[in-house]
């Protein structure tokens, strides 16, 4: 497989990313001399920024909040991409924009590392927000046996949209409320968290005490979420796992090998 010349992360804001940690890390220990750079870029230069990916063949990652633009500008897709409508992983092969989405499985992965392995019963799971993030999560989930999905977003509209997308699945609710209750897991795939001063998606004492939770944000050493939510005794994990597990997939879709995903998760702490 064609090795890329330069891998970077596209997203606004980036510099709170641990992906060049942990990508950096793998290539490294790979002897791959490329390193693993990050481009802030809001969605009115992306263009821009694409054309100079395109013609000089990058390959990288698509973060918040371009997922679902890149998806929109890419001439081939993966079936994955296609299903999540959304894209966070990309190459360019003879001048074509190729996005793929590792989310998925990152998401999928972090899951089942939340229950010990083997995934229970979801007959009711909360789902806060609609961006990319959230198809990524509904993308894998409807391939869980009878899971259900309630989804809220202060964005009504984009939550219906989401919902529709998968309507054996999910459904949209007006309130965040009606999404939390009887929850057996609560998802936050909202931005908040990702910066300390961050108001919490929800209340910890409003989560259900029956409910376990995946939080997309993360911090090294754990969102403040996270953490109020285990004092209380729930079960609750980062989005580090997910984070570890989706660079882990894209590194193999760049290079056709996988990575040593021990110093992947070494790079940020992961235990």
């Amino acid at each position: 497989m064609t090795r890329p010349p330069k891998l970077i992360l596209l997203g606004h804001p980036v510099s709170h990313s641990l992906s060049p940690a942990i990508q950096n890390a793998a290539l490294t220990k790979a002897g791959i001399p490329l390193t693993y750079e990050t481009i802030d870029v809001t969605p009115a230069k992306l263009d821009a920024t694409l054309d100079k990916a395109m013609a000089e063949s990058w390959a990288g990652n698509v973060t918040t909040p371009l997922k679902e633009d890149f998806f929109e500008r890419c001439g081939k897709l993966t079936p994955i991409a296609e299903r999540a409508g959304a894209v966070n992983t990309f190459r360019v092969r003879n001048g074509v924009l190729m996005g793929h989405n590792t989310d998925v499985g990152g998401f999928d992965a972090a899951v089942r590392r939340l229950f010990g392995g083997d995934l229970p019963v979801m007959p009711v799971v909360a789902l806060l927000g609609a961006g990319g993030g959230a198809r990524a999560a509904l993308a894998a989930m409807e391939r869980w046996p009878d899971a259900k999905v309630r989804i809220w977003s202060r964005k009504k509209d984009r939550a219906k949209a989401v919902a529709e997308r998968y309507p054996k699945v999910a459904e949209a609710v007006e309130k965040k409320e009606l999404a939390l209750e009887g929850a057996t897991l609560v998802i936050n795939a909202t931005p908040l968290g990702l910066k300390a001063d961050d108001p919490m998606v929800v209340p910890p004492e409003k989560v259900p005490a029956t409910a376990a939770v995946i939080d997309m944000a993360y911090r090294q050493g754990g969102t403040e979420w996270v953490k109020a939510l285990r004092k209380r005794g729930l079960k609750a994990e980062d989005g580090l796992a997910m984070l570890v597990e989706q660079a882990a997939l894209a590194w193999s879709w760049w290079f056709g090998a996988d990575p040593d995903r021990s110093v992947m998760s070494e790079a940020v702490g992961l235990k």
